[in-house]
């Protein structure tokens, strides 16, 4: 019974108390969002910055061509080289 008086007594400044501290929590979400916003957006960055498929693909056929030009071969190479420098083409047109 006692715990009731007190309860109907007191309901104003617990009420109040609650109401305060409500809205101290929902002060700091908006802080919590904000960080985890920034955050997304610099992952976002490095991830605008990595190679895409066709990038690694046209450097992957520079690189079969630099090694078919250092190994001075035969004509076989030479219609390799052709056709590499088509399909980077091709590649480089596509992006």
């Amino acid at each position: 019974m006692k715990f009731l008086e007190n309860l109907k007594k007191y309901q104003t400044a617990i009420l109040l108390v609650l109401f305060v501290m409500l809205l101290f929590r929902s002060c700091g979400t908006g802080s919590e969002l904000t960080k985890l916003r920034k955050e997304f957006e610099a992952q976002n960055e490095v991830l605008k910055s990595l190679p895409t498929k066709t990038d690694m693909q046209i450097e992957a056929l520079k690189a079969e061509k630099r090694m078919i030009q250092s190994t001075d071969r035969k004509m076989l190479d030479v219609q390799r080289q052709n056709e590499i420098e088509k399909e980077i083409n091709r590649l480089q047109s596509e992006k």
